[in-house]
């Protein structure tokens, strides 16, 4: 499922436009994504919470010429499903 396909099941289960319904969605992810970039948690009850982790430097390896590389800090957006969720995955 992809963007236009989430749009396009809100847009016939509420009855509204497609297109209105596609805005509603990009806005969504825009501030998820917006709040994820201020360092915040966003939980959403009964789906899940997304939130920022740190990733420390390190050491890694060029798989093509086995030399050490450094590997920058990084930030990673993780998810974690809420009870309902993992219960509706897990029958």
């Amino acid at each position: 499922m992809n963007n236009a396909d989430l749009a396009d099941r809100i847009a016939d289960a509420h009855g509204i436009a497609k297109a209105d319904a596609r805005k509603y969605v990009d806005g969504v992810f825009a501030a998820i994504t917006e709040a994820a970039a201020k360092g915040e948690e966003v939980s959403l009850n009964g789906f899940g919470k997304f939130k920022v982790k740190d990733s420390p430097a390190r050491e890694g390896r060029n798989p093509a010429t086995g030399a050490t590389i450094q590997i920058a800090a990084s930030k990673k957006l993780t998810f974690t499903p809420a009870k309902a969720v993992k219960d509706t995955l897990n029958g």
